[in-house]
């Protein structure tokens, strides 16, 4: 249904008997004993977006979008998705079912979705088109070097993204009274890309990202759900012609077709959300990726075009970059819990985070032998999960011949 056609919607010239509509910009109001209760409300909905927008650029958002709540369309997408069982072991994903294409139904009362970005990039990065690309790369080229994908080297975009979201939307309450809303990042059943496209974000890649032609996609997404009738952003057409890079360079083959991607064989999937074993099959093709892959991302032109982020936030955390295998598999749990405090890796805890660097050490002790490297593993092979004993066990064995001669 389109939002004009929504009864009782905000700004749309329905009554609201006993709620203010806001002061200044504009906004009309309706409240009993008024000269205008019952009458339509005027609202001027498209200058109130502007307004929303010169917040939100205030609280270090790159650019917000409305997007309706009829997904209806991509509802047979992610049915098939799920049913292809793509989703691996995300249950929460298949749990939620057609509710994530469904924003009225997560949060009744939803009539238009605020969709945000926001740039990730640290502000160190090397501004050179194609510099920065490069160097993530070449990370692969050292094997003993443990790589963490870019947007988990700062504070957990979780924490920074909902806080600022919050602001925004109430904010937007000091205009508009009693406004009902919900603020997500990443964090419940929101299909966050295909909202973003709508709302003029961008356009989805062939990886299944947002591509912006301003930004690339080194973006974080979020969303304001709210019962308020806002004019929907103008879409924006896709213009990632013939080129197929993303596909061509996945380690594992994840992007089974343009817009469908198996996370049962992405890295990012199986490093942070893939709980128990890795498929052996796999192991070999993460290399020395230890949390989350950007290799779709590297390869994509339009991040020529990414940006870099003015919030200290996203800086590089120490110890969390250019790091050897062996000391990050050294640490503690105490230790693991105390370096990641405030970030996103946190959330893997420290048995799967042994596990993913075992699986980095096995694929650096075939690309050549290093007495550091076993000794590291043999340190680890009575752990106390027998998860880590397996994978420690995997990573000794791709190098059998000398492990052996050192027991």
């Amino acid at each position: 249904m389109q939002l004009d056609q929504r009864v009782g919607a905000r700004g749309t010239g329905a009554q609201f008997p006993g709620q203010g509509f806001g002061k200044g910009l504009g906004l009309g109001f309706a409240v009993p004993g008024h000269p205008f209760y019952n009458v339509s409300v005027i609202f001027n909905s498209h200058q109130f977006v502007s307004q929303i927008q010169t917040w939100a650029r205030e609280l270090g958002f790159s650019q917000i979008g409305i997007a309706g709540v009829d997904l209806s369309s991509a509802e047979p997408g992610l049915s098939a998705w799920l049913a292809a069982g793509f989703h691996g072991d995300m249950n929460y994903m298949a749990a939620h079912g057609l509710k994530r294409a469904r924003p009225a139904e997560l949060v009744p009362g939803t009539v238009s979705v605020i969709t945000a970005r926001m740039d990730y990039l640290p502000a160190s990065t090397p501004a050179q088109p194609g510099q920065w690309q490069a160097a993530e790369l070449a990370r692969l080229q050292r094997p003993g070097e443990a790589i963490v994908s870019v947007y988990a080297r700062g504070r957990d975009y979780h924490k920074i993204m909902r806080a600022r979201l919050q602001k925004l939307s109430e904010r937007i309450e000091t205009e508009v009274h009693a406004l009902g809303h919900r603020v997500f990042t990443d964090s419940a059943p929101v299909l966050e890309a295909e909202l973003a496209a709508r709302s003029g974000q961008g356009w989805r890649g062939k990886h299944t990202l947002l591509l912006n032609r301003e930004a690339g996609s080194m973006f974080f997404l979020g969303e304001i759900y709210v019962d308020l009738a806002l004019p929907p952003s103008e879409p924006v057409s896709d213009h990632c012609g013939s080129c197929s890079a993303c596909i061509t360079i996945c380690p594992t083959q994840a992007i089974v077709a343009p817009l469908k991607l198996d996370a049962r064989r992405c890295i990012s999937y199986l490093t942070i959300e893939h709980a128990g074993s890795i498929p052996l099959e796999l192991r070999p093709l993460i290399a020395n990726r230890i949390y989350g892959c950007d290799d779709c991302q590297l390869v994509c032109p339009w991040n020529k075009f990414a940006q870099r982020s003015a919030l200290p936030d996203f800086d590089e955390r120490q110890g969390l970059t250019g790091q050897q295998l062996t000391t990050l598999f050294a640490w503690t749990e105490e230790e693991f819990l105390r370096y990641t405090e405030g970030s996103a890796i946190r959330r893997i805890g420290h048995e799967r985070w042994l596990r993913n660097i075992a699986v980095a050490l096995g694929n650096a002790l075939r690309a050549g032998a290093d007495d550091s490297l076993r000794s590291a593993l043999l340190a680890r092979r009575e752990h106390g999960s027998e998860v880590v004993r397996e994978h420690v066990a995997w990573a000794l064995d791709q190098a059998p011949l000398l492990e052996l001669s050192i027991k």
